[in-house]
């Protein structure tokens, strides 16, 4: 076993994700739901202060450019079988419509960022943890702002 114990796959890293993702969301007030199944479109519902109900995709993030970003992915793959193409195929999708939230788990900084779906316009998202090089704001996402 390595420094962090045993390697974990990429279903077992999310579902840590989702864990912190959860109890974050639960130690600032949030009511949080799990859907039964796996066929939604989101991992939680969470009921804000209005009794308003959110659906929520959840994230896992990584460091990119020397530690100057989080980047996730705001897309899914998709495998399924291709009648027309008569084989297996992967499609990414997006979740426009289906959510209205990304919850982002960084296991780096130990930290869980709640973003507006609306405020994605890419495939994979970088959120600036750092200044830039040039000190360029215009178009930053900073994680600061969505930080919880």
């Amino acid at each position: 076993m390595g420094m962090y114990g045993p390697k974990k796959h990429s279903k077992a890293r999310g579902e840590c994700s989702e864990a912190a993702i959860v109890a974050r969301l639960l130690e600032i007030g949030y009511g949080v739901l799990i859907p039964f199944g796996d066929s939604y479109r989101y991992d939680l519902v969470i009921e804000d202060a209005d009794n308003k109900f959110w659906r929520v995709q959840c994230k896992t993030a990584w460091i990119g450019l020397e530690g100057a970003v989080l980047n996730f992915n705001a897309v899914s793959n998709h495998y399924h079988y291709s009648y027309k193409e008569q084989k297996s195929v992967n499609r990414r999708r997006d979740y426009r419509g289906q959510i209205e939230y990304f919850a982002v788990y960084s296991p780096d900084t130990r930290k869980v960022y709640l973003l507006p779906a609306d405020h994605i316009e890419t495939v994979q998202v970088r959120l600036r943890l750092t200044a830039t090089k040039n000190n360029q704001e215009k178009n930053v996402k900073w994680a600061t702002d969505y930080e919880i």
